[in-house]
């Protein structure tokens, strides 16, 4: 923008509607000033307006004229056709253009940056925010602490940025909408005209990151964080030193030093989750207390958990405990820490019986509607423009598929010792586990035999699908045998929701480390270069998966039209238990008795 100073006639006419400046000559516009349009303003330091524009902001009912009216600026830079009404105090920020700023009272910003502490209570994982900070930036960040180099190449680089001009200014983006709000500090605010971010209702924030689109409302407080695009904070929140990703929704609870990954939901006033690192999709039901709940002298335990994570109502977890991808936890208060390796497992705690049940492939057995469900709606749910962020949805995927591999193992070991240990007794096999909770209780494998041919049909109906995703309908080929070459990549790290081969991580971190990245946007050009190749990666992974399976390194034309044969047949089993698990709710006489008839249960839930 071009500014220049007010002319004496333009000061006179400030001065007229209830203006006063610290000192007019530090007070720049852009283009002609309607005067008319700035009045019982006072500006204090440098401030420079865009151009005023000549009509009005809109945000649902509330519609107010372009201008500056009865508001303190303080140090600030104020974009193009800005309504700006009734702010107290707004101090060291920049304002992009066609942003609406109502019944505000204190918005403010300081050259002091504040560390957040995500996943650990006692601060060995801090960061330093910044806007446009991606989760992978800060998982890659938190989680390597180990990685001295890496550590200070991060903070190095982190810090650089955060000194370059105008650095030490707050930023609000285009097309943001903020209004009675009660103190706004250190913010970065992300917001476009696509895809504009609304803050309202009385809340308070300090020390964060807003990513695009994303809706903090009624109440809700949050300090030291970094927010997706497309996250909700509503309903009274209280968050502190947490990120959290991508189309993720928080309301009502308390959250605080955790690091949750896109898609997270945790919406009960009754819910609480401290000191966690949940890598997506999870949903954190009522009265589920996971955190602050330490076994050791001081408050350095976590929870890790895999995607899919979904503890049930009042479930209370034991620090420190780990979980493989898609566990249900049953209602309960777990007494010891878990450590559950079998993905896609229901987990109970048995109080009768003093004993942990854990029934592995129960999702894809009887939960196959939610599991199609989650597939579908996580798509949906994406409301995203800009997508910064890569995010692997399918349930199934290398990551999950690599987890059923080793969780294959462990049920064929479980059951070989508890075969030895029943010979010469009655006969009767049951099926314990080790490893899986602290403590002398036993560990109950549930319908062990079913959960471990259920495992193997799940790997081929993610190998088979893989392949034939992309494909012109009726295209059922054999894959090209040069995707069976070489070692297959066993380990696959979530990273922030993007899932990335171990060796490609290892890369990235020895780049950083060696000086070949050394900015945050080098960084993020690898992530999307590495999300480029995914996709042939998956490709091969699913081959050499179906190899692994085969005992060969290349598939055969006759072992692939017989995977071809039970693909059908799996996709058959799918479709009916998606049928089947759903009836189940339809056919309930008591979910269907509020209601008068039919037509008015499908009228409501469709």
């Amino acid at each position: 923008m071009n500014y220049r100073n007010l002319t004496p006639d333009e000061i006179t006419a400030l001065v007229a509607n209830g203006c006063i400046a610290e000192d007019w000559n530090h007070v720049w516009v852009e283009g002609a000033l309607d005067a008319a349009r700035v009045r019982g303003c006072t500006f204090l330091g440098e401030v420079r307006i865009g151009a005023l524009g000549d009509s009005f902001s809109v945000d649902g009912d509330l519609r107010l004229p372009h201008g500056m009216y009865h508001s303190i600026i303080d140090r600030c830079t104020v974009g193009r056709r800005v309504a700006l009404h009734n702010v107290r105090i707004i101090s060291r920020y920049r304002i992009g253009d066609d942003c609406l700023l109502f019944n505000i009272d204190e918005m403010t910003c300081g050259d002091d940056y504040k560390w957040m502490e995500p996943m650990n209570e006692c601060g060995g994982r801090r960061i330093l925010p910044f806007g446009g900070m991606r989760l992978s930036d800060i998982y890659l960040w938190a989680r390597y602490r180990d990685r001295k180099r890496l550590m200070e190449a991060l903070e190095q680089m982190t810090r650089d940025a955060l000194q370059q001009p105008l650095s030490s200014y707050g930023h609000i983006g285009d097309a943001c909408v903020i209004k009675n709000s009660k103190e706004l500090h250190n913010l970065s605010v992300m917001s476009s005209a696509g895809s504009p971010t609304h803050i309202s209702g009385c809340t308070i924030l300090s020390d964060g990151a807003v990513g695009y689109g994303c809706t903090l409302a009624d109440g809700c407080m949050a300090r030291r964080f970094v927010l997706g695009e497309n996250v909700r904070l509503e309903f009274g929140v209280r968050l502190n030193d947490t990120a959290v990703g991508d189309n993720s929704t928080i309301a009502r609870c308390e959250v605080g030093c955790s690091i949750l990954f896109p898609a997270h939901e945790q919406h009960h006033n009754n819910s609480f989750l401290i000191a966690s690192l949940v890598k997506g999709q999870s949903n954190l039901a009522a009265g589920a207390t996971i955190g602050s709940n330490h076994n050791g002298r001081t408050a350095d335990n976590e929870i890790v958990a895999g995607r899919g994570f979904w503890p049930g109502l009042c479930c209370s977890l034991k620090h420190s405990s780990r979980f493989a991808s898609y566990c249900l936890l049953s209602k309960g208060a777990y007494p010891a820490e878990l450590d559950i390796s079998l993905p896609f497992a229901l987990v109970s705690n048995n109080e009768s019986q003093n004993r942990l049940e854990v029934m592995p492939a129960y999702w894809w057995m009887y939960n196959m509607y939610a599991l199609h469900r989650n597939e579908k709606k996580f798509a949906l749910r994406d409301k995203r423009v800009h997508k910064f962020q890569h995010i692997e949805t399918a349930p199934l995927a290398p990551d999950t598929a690599e987890e059923i591999v080793c969780g294959r193992e462990l049920l064929r070991h479980w059951t070989e010792q508890a075969y030895l240990a029943s010979v010469g007794g009655d006969g009767k096999i049951v099926v314990t586990a080790s490893g899986m909770e602290k403590g002398k209780r036993q560990v109950i494998i549930l319908k062990a035999a079913q959960g471990y041919a259920a495992y193997e049909d799940m790997l081929v109906y993610y190998a088979m699908q893989t392949l034939l995703a992309g494909r012109a309908e009726g295209d059922r080929a054999m894959p090209d045998p040069g995707l069976g070459g070489g070692q297959r990549e066993i380990c696959w790290e979530n990273i922030g929701g993007q899932l990335m081969a171990r060796g490609d991580v290892e890369q990235l971190i020895a780049d950083i480390e060696q000086g070949r990245l050394n900015t945050w946007d080098q960084i993020h050009q690898r992530y999307d270069l590495l999300w480029q190749q995914y996709p042939n990666q998956k490709r091969r992974h699913a081959y050499q998966l179906l190899s692994m399976l085969s005992g060969v390194n290349t598939l055969t034309s006759g072992q692939w039209e017989r995977y071809l044969a039970r693909y059908d047949t799996i996709c058959r089993y799918v479709t009916d238990q998606v049928r089947i698990t759903r009836e189940k709710d339809d056919k309930n006489p008591f979910r269907r008795m509020t209601y008068r008839n039919d037509a008015e249960m499908h009228a409501v839930l469709g």
